[in-house]
């Protein structure tokens, strides 16, 4: 019966570990409040929440600043004069415009 037990607590902490893990993985993604909802049921202590939902922020944050450091990076790159030079070249202007007037009313 003991046995039974301590298989059902190891499964359990199991698949804890695999939800903490997955959290870990897209918390990126995931807002502050998504992270808690998927994580209230395994009732983790508040030092071990609080450490993933910190790494959670600092991951977004690294993220954002590789996806805009490299964003910066290729933005940077292009030759922007020549770039419209080409584009005007290649392509024609037309310009409609609708004058409506219209008169007070008192």
């Amino acid at each position: 019966m003991a046995n039974d037990k301590e298989e059902k607590d190891k499964s359990g902490l199991g698949e804890a570990l695999k939800k903490v893990f997955s959290v870990g993985v897209s918390a990126a993604f995931m807002t502050e409040e998504g992270i808690r909802k998927y994580l209230q049921d395994l009732k983790l202590p508040k030092e071990i929440l609080e450490a993933l939902l910190s790494g959670a922020n600092r991951s977004k944050e690294e993220i954002t600043n590789r996806v805009a450091k490299e964003i910066n990076g290729i933005i940077s790159k292009i030759d922007w004069i020549d770039e419209l030079s080409k584009f005007a070249e290649t392509h024609k202007f037309k310009i409609k415009a609708e004058i409506e007037i219209e008169k007070k009313e008192k």
